[in-house]
């Protein structure tokens, strides 16, 4: 197998001794070879306004140098950029860029006026809420009436059928119309994250939940 110094920029290749790392060399000189990692794969998951889950898969890459005589299997090729080819430029301005799109593409998804996504915010970032009270006039708050109605349904039910079945049942229903099944999403999530066995919900699928006990 070849080493890194053998190699031309552009070249995919995976390490010999742990085979699951792969990348691509950006540049290599006597001194060192700069390689782009990839990082694992991983599930992005998101809410849209009718309470339905979204999916895609999400992959970042990593820079930084490695010495040039590691031995590596050659899986393929890959063209390159200016950005890359040029070792001048330090890798803090590459992170920079990438950090840059990144929040881009995060802003796009937030304020699409079509698509309508619910981004999730960090864990760090998220504030804790309040408890929503029972409303003034006697009736349930929004995730009280959710438990109720899930309780008595022998099925999961998405948050858009339960907000649908809270209103048929006058336990709540939202102000101007307004069907707000991405906030209740959000909030059945949070209180399985907070209470764990404790929770009144339960996860059955994806987009879909149960009464727990």
């Amino acid at each position: 197998m070849p080493r890194l110094s053998a190699l031309r920029p552009g070249t995919r290749f995976r390490l010999a001794e742990m085979t699951e790392v792969t990348g691509i060399l950006v540049k290599v000189n006597e001194c060192r070879a700069v390689v782009r990692l990839d990082r694992p794969e991983r599930d992005v998951e998101f809410t849209d306004r009718e309470g339905q889950p979204r999916h895609f898969k999400s992959r970042g890459t990593h820079m930084t140098s490695w010495t040039p005589a590691v031995v590596v299997e050659v899986i393929g090729f890959e063209a390159l950029n200016n950005e890359e080819n040029d070792m001048s430029k330090s890798g803090t301005k590459a992170k920079k860029t990438q950090g840059a799109k990144a929040k881009a593409v995060e802003k796009t998804l937030t304020n699409h006026p079509t698509l309508g996504l619910v981004a999730k915010e960090p864990k760090a970032a998220r504030k804790p809420k309040a408890t929503k009270a029972a409303k003034s006039d006697g009736k349930l708050s929004c995730i009280d009436a959710a438990a109720k109605v899930l309780a008595a349904s022998k099925e999961p039910m998405t948050t858009k059928a339960m907000i649908e079945q809270m209103a048929a049942k006058g336990l709540w229903s939202s102000p101007n119309g307004q069907t707000p099944a991405a906030t209740l999403y959000s909030a059945i999530l949070r209180e399985i994250n907070t209470k764990g066995k404790e929770s009144r919900f339960k996860k059955a699928d994806r987009g879909l939940f149960k009464a727990n006990g």
